[in-house]
């Protein structure tokens, strides 16, 4: 290939790596929940995205490193765990930027020796063999790396990186367009697709010829640009070409002089001092160019060949500072300007020693001519600086104005930040921003202005499923259905009868953990009643005999046929047998036969089925442990029998001394025996059926099993009124607390209410049809059992007694004012998978509501890893209640009107209260998990076993021990043994954990699962000592011998997908759930496996079938004719015997016929996944019913139908619900999901596989998934599949702890102003201020954290300016204007405040007008900017800057979306100035929080530049006199020039702020018309709203503006949802233009002005959600 073919193919790789940029998914980096991958971060990428941040000035070297440092310190507090790395061929890039290369080199040394980050640097190129294989050992699973350079050839080296990576299945991330917040830092993610490993592997000597060429192209440019700088190297040489192209000798001694004092400033001057250098904008003379080109390349040869020098022991600290570019050029400045006009100013003493130290020293290294005197600096007079008429930047124009504050006349204010309030500066009542305030009407919610009518609040405008009040008879049918589907989704979630519920008096409960005292005598009614009792159960006795009396015999005879089926018949009767005697008769039949049919298995085969011995200890362990009493002698003696048997001799003497062994089995033992000790035999082969350590003793309060101590625990707390935190494993029981907690409500009267609070709807409608079906309550008219709440829809909300919502809803009932009364009713909240606290989206909501709520809750999750730490925050939160509700009381008792108090609803005050906060932790599941690998040798699918310790290293083991919730199953206890034993041979303590010698095991026939756990802790605290007392080698063998071999597959795993199922259901480990995270991917695999068992269906089909199947439905057909029209002739004619007999023969033919067709058309058992036993006809087609008419409805019926689904959040909750009740009814046994389904859905099943590695699949989501495994009652064992996951990702799955919980930032704009409304409209104010002040004071990022408390009262009072000059607040705190609009649009933060100041400047009434006067019609035109202008408000969805680099065809869409109207791009960059002005204030404010000695630091090397400013020298303090507007901003950030007026600049980077005060412009609620990533280029924003509204086509979204179908559907439908509630406000509050002036005055009539919005946005909504069928008005 020559050069031209060679660029040709680069250009060709540009264009696929651009092609795959829009698809790239922008989502958290460590995922929801602050944890992170081992991933890579390309240093020239790192170095490349710095160097081109706006802030930084070129020659600033110390802001260039603290920007590094910035952004690594970033991912390192969020949880990063990463490597950096530079290629050695990476340097050649640099060649033509030679300012460049040493800082390159001091950036790779400081990091090395500064600082714990790992840098790699010993890898040639992306494309060597030593990189390859080290991404293949330590697979990380994401490489950050830039999708431009700084030129072209720099951008291809990219392009290299990111094409092997993927081929590597290694995923990229784009380190432009990346945003940061408190926990998460957000970035485009472009994963690794088959078709980019192809495209590698096929192209693989392109890539690497093409590589090599561009290498040889970037060496040449080193010698080019060595050649014009140093020539031949020789000293003759060098002066000729420093006297033709440089300074002449003198001048350069002078540009040496001023260097020098610039490096002695820097070794003496603090950052502090620095901070204020005045900024010289002036750029130097060509002439100099070349002395500091030539002074680079010296500084990188230094820099590279500085492991030469070692022996001068160099202190390596100060790399981050070796040169101040900026400062040199002030310095410049002053000798060759002021100096010169007659300012002379002393160096002073210490600088001026230095100095002539350095000037000396360099005189000395100088040997070959002499170069003059250390003074004067300055001997010539050239300049070297370009003349410029403003040479020095002036920063006080660019000083933040201090605004002052609007004072407020507020108690709940005072309250809050009283302390604060008498440090600010008030403006006065007549300063004009006071005196502009615009005097809103007072906002009130609830009454509408003239008729005095109720007007809707937020839950009002949620749709509502029913109309409660209607009694038209078809809506009642719609209600009547509804309810019975309810029933009976809820009766496939679980088997228990419907419970009626009948109110009680209170009556104080038990103690129920007391011993039971035994009364004296016993009453005559307790006589009658135990009698009665006792013969009730002989009754029953006698039943259940003849049950087994009628079964027995058929049983025994099919044990002896097929000893497996017997006994699972046998399993069946006694699940349902309630009678301990005949269960005890039947256990002993079993054990007779299983010791049969063991001999007679010895007798004849030589290799033994250890099967059958297994089902004989099955039966002495049900025997030994439930039924001891039962055991008479014969039957003791039987049981030794069996075990001498089985070759345990020892356990048989010990259990039965008498000599049973007399007879002719001592003989024939080895026969017979199993060939290994008793205790191995039950941990290595029944480990799953080892008995369970359950309480025998009943439980008054529960009826339906017995439960364990931690959920009598959870009982009494209950029972108590307490809160508690619950933390126990997926499937351990933890949620029937929270239907003990409903029932206990629903007992003690019909008001109070329990509300369950569940983090998605499709856990909502599940918990719904629960509650459904477990209770039925006889209530009032117009009350309901049942109500739900969520964004979607409500039914019943407000008039039921069990309320399920999500947390966004029940904060909308808590916020709402006139909610109250409601909300005085709850009597309990249950907070479901309260781990959500620490998500990505609305984590925040889950603290609000925890913090509101009075009443006791019950927080229920199976992944919190510091729990502690959130129960005590949570009791100060019920401290802080308790002494509210103390003050309340009092405040009640002086009221004089108890008439009035005792007419008020029972509140929390006649109820007894309890503020404690328990904390219930239970850590045993009850089914083992084993884990295994998917791996493919020679195109099939093999699995092996991963043991858990093979994911732990000794170092892991030595810092942090096993990790609490590695558990390992009985075999893995006995595999990890057999390690230990066999590599270090003289183990001391062998013998003593030899199983068979275990102290806990010694002389027991029975092992239970606790004795098994036990032996487990002993053996890893075992293994733990012997990392810590010098046998860590030993160890590491124990690992490794544990650990699989590492399999990487270059295989399209996808395609491999129906193989694996298929391998599954042949292990008979169906059911299975497939987790994907890829939601194209869920639905293709789902497809693929379809596909794939329809060919197999074809394949055996007989040839002609399809032939004879097209004949006989052409028959049928006639024949159906033929009976029709007879019919017909019958009705009009008298019935002829003999043609009746003719009707009879072709009806007859008719259903053969019909029966053979359906024969032909039966899909074989081989074929389909599906279990047609398991749901009757009628059941599965109602099922089929509900979802006829949705968008996937049949897609999901067709793959229903061979045993197949899919879940995943896009799908409709009936289609959900479709799968759900398949899938748990076993008709359905294949199910492709995302990670929606881990989140509380009950869908247990045999088996998990991860299908799919992504960033979701962290610790926390792999608890969650994997926990589904094992049904409790049908497996005792679940089984997890890892399928195209890397082996290092396993490891880390296994052994990570779920990460902990931390808080967000809690405050936000919307949340201020919807809880002054709350305080101010309340119904109960004293109530309503005390919840306002929980959420305010109560942030779990501020637990403990005094300083973090102050910035958010700081951040509350920049909130309040803003709403008061915004016009939503008046000065007493009280809502005004659109408050309403902005509260109830408060999902979509700042787009909403934006929203209504174009609403009330009439930009929207100017847009919309009406083609003529009092017309409904409006043109296309203002239709489409309409829609514009709400998609760059509500529909932002950026696409990284790279992709408008794009060469490719858009078919439908336009795919990048316009800028706003010009009138509106004016208002928005009005309203952001205002904003960005008060919130830069607000910095300055809040500046003085900052802790100044950190900010001095670099942030991860900690290296200080703080010290004692140099006060004697008067060069320093003219040079360094900008302290004014250098207050806000970073200190490093002032080196490049920057101050607090940089602030005001659109789109400043977080990193300009001081980074101590905790809060950075992501809290601003400004909104960007344009968004630039961290290179300074725009991204666009995808135009898929307004392309939807103009071709209706999801596809043409999916082809053109690259999203997926689903995503594009949920998308839409949100932004549907958004238009359609500014639409419903507007309607509501048009009729009260009076109310709006600013809405009204521009168009002299208030319903004019509503109309001409209106009806274009109703159209918007018709046009744009995605399932709208009705038809447009007008």
């Amino acid at each position: 290939m020559g050069l031209e073919e060679h660029m040709m193919f680069l250009e060709r790789m540009s264009q696929l790596i651009l092609s795959e940029v829009p698809k790239a998914e922008y989502s958290s980096l460590f995922n929801d929940f602050v944890e992170s991958e081992f991933f890579l971060i390309d240093g020239d990428s790192l170095l490349t995205t710095c160097i081109c941040e706006k802030s930084l000035k070129p020659g600033q070297e110390l802001h260039f490193f603290y920007l590094v440092e910035y952004y690594l310190m970033d991912l390192t507090s969020k949880g990063g765990q990463f490597a950096i790395v530079f290629f050695k061929d990476a340097e050649y890039a640099y060649f033509n930027f030679p300012e460049l290369l040493p800082l390159r080199t001091a950036l790779i040394l400081h990091l090395q020796h500064n600082t714990t980050i790992d840098v790699r640097t010993k890898f040639s190129g992306c494309l060597s063999q030593e990189w390859e294989a080290f991404l293949a050992d330590s697979y990380p699973y994401y490489l950050i790396v830039a999708d431009e350079g700084l030129n072209h050839l720099q951008t291809y080296l990219f392009n290299f990186l990111i094409t092997q990576s993927w081929a590597m299945k290694v995923n990229v991330v784009l380190s432009s367009g990346q945003t940061s917040d408190i926990l998460r830092l957000y970035a485009y993610l472009m994963p690794s697709m088959h078709k980019n490993q192809k495209f590698f592997k096929e192209n693989k000597k392109k890539i690497e010829s093409a590589y090599k060429t561009l290498i040889k192209q970037l060496e040449e440019y080193r010698i080019s640009a060595l050649e014009s700088l140093f020539g031949k190297l020789k000293w003759k040489n060098m002066m000729k070409e420093v006297e033709s192209n440089c300074l002449a000798l003198q001048e350069m001694e002078d540009l040496c002089k001023l260097h020098c004092l610039s490096v002695v400033f820097l070794l003496h001057l603090p950052l502090s001092q620095r901070a204020c250098t005045r900024f010289i904008t002036s750029h130097w003379t060509k002439n100099i160019h070349t002395f500091l080109e030539m002074k680079k390349w010296c500084e990188y040869f230094i820099l590279s060949n500085i492991n030469i020098c070692e022996f001068w022991n160099l202190n390596l600290i100060h790399l981050s500072d070796l040169s101040d570019e900026l400062l040199l050029k002030n310095i410049a400045f002053y000798y060759e300007n002021e100096n010169v006009e007659g300012l002379h100013l002393n160096l002073g003493d210490i600088i001026m020693k230095d100095y002539e130290y350095l000037w000396n020293t360099v005189s000395k290294l100088v040997g070959k001519f002499a170069v003059g005197k250390p003074f004067p600096l300055r001997t010539t007079k050239l300049c070297f600086l370009e003349k410029n008429p403003s040479p020095i930047k002036d920063t006080s124009k660019e000083k933040i104005p201090n605004l002052g504050f609007i004072s407020m006349s507020c108690e709940l204010v005072d309250k809050f930040v009283g302390d604060l309030l008498k440090d600010l500066p008030f403006l006065k009542s007549d300063d004009p921003t006071v005196t502009s305030l615009v005097k809103q009407k007072e906002f009130d919610e609830l009454v509408h202005w003239h008729s005095h009518r109720p007007l809707s609040d937020d839950y009002d405008r949620t749709k509502c499923q029913f109309d409660e009040k209607s009694r038209d008879p078809r809506y009642l049918r719609s209600v009547q259905k509804y309810h019975v589907f309810q029933r009976f989704y809820g009766s496939s979630l679980e088997s228990v009868s419907p419970k009626l519920v009948v109110t009680q008096a209170v009556k104080p409960k038990n103690n129920f953990s007391a011993p039971k005292k035994k009364k004296a005598h016993e009453t005559k009614a307790e006589i009658i009643t135990r009698e009665n009792k006792k013969r009730l159960f002989a009754k029953e006795e006698e039943k259940e005999e003849k049950k087994w009396s009628a079964l027995s015999f058929s049983i025994e005879e099919e044990m002896k046929e097929n000893l497996n089926s017997g006994i699972k018949n046998l399993e069946d009767f006694l699940k349902s047998c309630k009678s301990n005697s005949v269960k005890f008769r039947v256990e002993m039949v079993a054990l007779t036969a299983c010791l049969k049919a063991w001999k007679e298995h010895c007798r004849g085969e030589t290799t033994k089925d250890l099967n059958i011995a297994v089902q004989m200890m099955k039966r002495i362990h049900s025997l030994m442990e439930k039924y001891p009493e039962l055991l008479q002698e014969a039957d003791q003696q039987l049981i030794a029998k069996c075990l001498k048997y089985l070759g345990f001799d020892e356990l048989a003497t010990s259990f039965y001394s008498t000599q049973v062994a007399r007879d002719d089995i001592k003989k024939k033992i080895d026969k017979y025996s199993i060939g290994i000790g008793p205790v191995r035999f039950q941990l290595q082969y029944m480990g799953h059926y080892l008995i369970r350590d359950e309480r025998k003793d009943p439980d008054p309060r529960v009826q339906d099993f017995i439960p364990d101590t931690w959920q009598r625990e959870l009982l009494d707390v209950v029972d108590n009124n307490e809160s508690a935190v619950i933390v126990a494993p997926t499937s351990s029981g933890k949620t029937y607390a929270s239907y003990y907690c409903m029932e206990k409500v629903l007992k003690e009267s019909s008001e109070g209410v329990v509300v369950y609070v569940a983090p998605t709807k499709a856990l909502v409608n599940q918990v719904a049809a629960t509650v459904q079906n477990r209770f039925t309550k006889n209530l009032p008219n117009g009350e309901a059992l049942c109500g739900v709440f969520t964004r979607d829809y409500r039914h019943d909300a407000l008039n039921c007694q069990v309320l399920i919502t999500v947390p966004v809803c029940f904060e909308i009932l808590l916020l709402a004012p006139h909610r109250q009364t409601w909300v005085k009713r709850i009597r309990y909240v249950i907070f479901d998978e309260v781990h959500c606290l620490g998500g990505e989206i609305g984590a925040e909501v889950w603290e609000h509501l925890l913090v509101m709520i009075r009443c006791p809750f019950l927080a229920l999750s199976a992944t919190i890893s510091n729990p502690q730490h959130l129960t005590e925050w949570l009791q100060s939160v019920k401290h802080y209640w308790k002494q509210e509700d103390n003050t309340m009381r009092k405040n009640t008792a002086l009221k004089k009107n108890a008439v009035c108090c005792a007419n008020s609803p029972k509140d929390y005050f006649q109820i007894k209260e309890s503020y404690k906060v328990r904390l219930v932790l239970y850590g045993e599941r009850y089914n083992d998990l084993e884990k295994y690998i998917c791996s493919i040798k020679h195109h099939d699918i093999c699995f092996d076993h991963f043991h858990p310790c093979a994911a732990l290293t000794t170092d892991h083991i030595e810092k942090y021990g096993f990790p609490s919730d590695l558990t390992l199953s009985p075999r893995e206890t006995i595999q990890l043994y057999d390690s230990m034993f066999q590599f270090w041979e003289s183990w001391p303590r062998a013998q003593e954990f030899d199983p068979e010698k275990f102290i806990h095991f010694k002389n027991k026939i029975v092992i239970k699962k606790l004795d098994a756990r036990k032996y487990e802790e002993s053996l890893k605290a075992e293994l733990t000592s012997w990392i810590k007392n010098g046998h860590a080698e030993e160890a590491k063998m124990v690992l490794r011998n544990l650990s699989p071999d590492s399999v990487f597959s270059s295989e399209n795993m996808i395609t491999m997908f129906p193989l694996l199922v298929e391998k599954l259901r042949k292990m008979e480990k169906l059911p299975a759930l497939f987790f994907l995270f890829n939601l194209s991917d869920v639905e293709k695999t789902a497809k693929r496996v379809r596909s794939s068992l329809e060919k197999k269906q074809e394949s055996q089909r007989p040839p002609k079938a399809d032939k004879e199947a097209h004949d006989m439905t052409n028959k049928l057909r006639k024949i159906k004719k033929s009976i029709e029209k007879q019919r017909t002739i019958d009705e009009k004619s008298q019935k002829n015997p003999r043609k009746m007999d003719q009707m009879l023969i072709h009806e007859a033919e008719h259903n053969n016929l019909l029966k053979i067709l359906e024969k032909n058309l039966e899909i074989p058992q081989e074929c389909t996944y599906a279990n047609q036993k398991a749901i009757d006809t009628e059941t599965l087609q109602m099922v089929f019913d509900r979802v006829k008419f949705t968008r996937k409805g049949a897609e999901l019926k067709a793959l229903a139908e061979r045993g197949i689904g899919y879940h995943h959040s896009s799908l409709s909750f009936k289609e959900k619900q479709l799968v759900e009740i398949l899938f748990r009814k076993g008709f359905i046994r294949v199910v492709t999901a995302t990670g929606t389904l881990a989140l509380g859905i009950n869908m247990p099943c045999k088996s998990v596989v991860f299908a799919q590695n992504s960033v979701y699949l962290d610790a926390l989501n792999y608890r969650q998934m994997s926990g589904r495994a094992g049904r409790r009652g049908q497996d005792l064992l679940g089984d997890v599949y890892f399928f195209d996951i890397p082996l290092p990702k396993i490891e880390k799955l296994i052994k990570s702890n779920v990460p902990e919980l931390r808080g967000q930032f809690p405050l936000g704009i919307t949340l201020v102003l919807r809880l002054m409304l709350l305080a101010s409209k309340g119904d109960d104010p004293e109530d309503a201020k005390a919840k306002v002040l929980s959420v305010l004071q109560h942030s779990l990022l501020s637990f403990k954290k005094p300083r973090v408390m102050e910035m958010l009262k700081l951040y509350f009072l920049f909130s309040l300016q803003f709403l008061m000059k915004q016009g939503y607040l008046d000065q007493e705190g009280k809502p005004v204007g659109f408050a309403g609009l902005v509260s109830h649009l408060h999902y979509h933060e700042p787009s909403n405040l934006v929203f209504v100041s174009f609403l009330v400047k009439g930009l929207f009434h100017n847009l919309c007008q009406p083609t003529r006067k009092d017309s409904k019609h409006f043109s296309q035109d203002v239709m489409e900017k309409l829609v514009l202008v709400l998609a760059n408000l509500f529909g932002r969805r950026p696409l990284p800057a790279k992709f408008q680099d794009t060469t490719v065809k858009f078919y439908q869409s336009k795919v990048f979306l316009d800028d706003l109207p010009e009138d509106f791009n004016d208002a928005l960059h009005e309203y952001n100035m205002d904003i960005t002005k008060a919130f830069a204030s607000f910095l300055l404010n809040v500046s003085k929080l900052a802790d100044m000695k950190q900010e001095y630091q670099l942030p991860l090397s900690k290296i200080d530049f703080t010290g004692k400013e140099c006060e004697d020298s008067e060069l320093v303090s003219h040079l360094m006199n900008c302290k004014e507007g250098r207050v806000a901003i970073s200190p490093f950030v002032c080196l490049s020039g920057n101050s607090d007026g940089d602030l005001l600049q659109p789109n400043t980077p977080n990193h300009v702020i001081l980074r101590t005060i905790g809060i950075n412009h992501n809290q601003a609620p400004v909104l960007w018309s344009q968004i630039l990533d961290n290179q300074g280029r725009r991204m666009p924003l995808n135009a898929y709203a307004l392309d939807f509204y103009k071709h209706g086509s999801l596809i043409g979204l999916v082809q053109d503006n690259r999203i997926n179908e689903g995503a594009a559907y949920q998308l839409l439908k949100d932004f549907a949802l958004t238009i359609k509630s500014i639409r419903l406000y507007l309607t509501l509050v048009s009729h009260a233009g009076f109310l709006f002036p600013s809405l009204a005055e521009y168009s002299g009539d208030s319903n004019n002005s509503k109309l001409s919005m209106d009806i274009p946005i109703l159209r918007v909504y018709y046009k744009v959600h995605p399932q709208a069928h009705l038809v447009l008005p007008g």
